[in-house]
């Protein structure tokens, strides 16, 4: 479980990518950016990972963020239905997208979500099934895709995988 309140808890910046994720507050945030409080304490002090498009991303550059390896090997996680279940805000006229992949140790990955646009200005819970068949090791990975507007951002927060694995 992530609640970004103390760091990113093994969470990984990817090296491949365009911009990174990052950690913050309400409170340290400007008007019109970005949801009034983070998922975990409801308060503008609490902590989320947030990317904001702005005038030094181009739409469509990419943010990702892996989580910690898992391991296949753990026969609980072959023969229960392994989750990651997270909370997202996505806000704004011209906001980009939020796509979530498993991401085996070959590099091979797997569309989990693709949400792509204003979603609300408001916390949603997603809970997604972590499938693979076979004992590779794998990865959960959000991207986040620069939109067109320069106050929209994606913030995610409250990451939780199952216990299974």
């Amino acid at each position: 479980h992530c609640n970004f309140e103390f760091d990113l808890c093994g969470w990984k910046q990817d090296k491949n990518d365009d911009f990174d994720w990052h950690l913050r507050t309400s409170s340290t945030a400007k008007l019109g950016t970005g949801p009034a409080t983070d998922h975990t304490l409801q308060e503008p002090s609490g902590h989320y990972i947030f990317i904001k498009s702005s005038f030094f991303q181009l739409p469509g550059q990419k943010a990702r963020i892996s989580s910690p390896v898992l391991s296949r090997k753990n026969k609980n996680c072959k023969v229960c239905k392994a989750m990651i279940i997270f909370y997202y805000h996505m806000y704004g006229a011209h906001i980009g997208s939020l796509i979530i992949y498993q991401r085996t140790t070959l590099k091979h990955e797997k569309i989990l979500l693709n949400l792509t646009g204003n979603q609300g200005n408001f916390w949603q819970r997603k809970a997604l099934t972590l499938s693979g068949d076979g004992d590779e090791d794998f990865q959960v990975v959000f991207e986040g895709i620069a939109g067109e507007g320069p106050k929209d951002g994606i913030a995610l927060d409250d990451l939780t995988f199952s216990r299974e694995c």
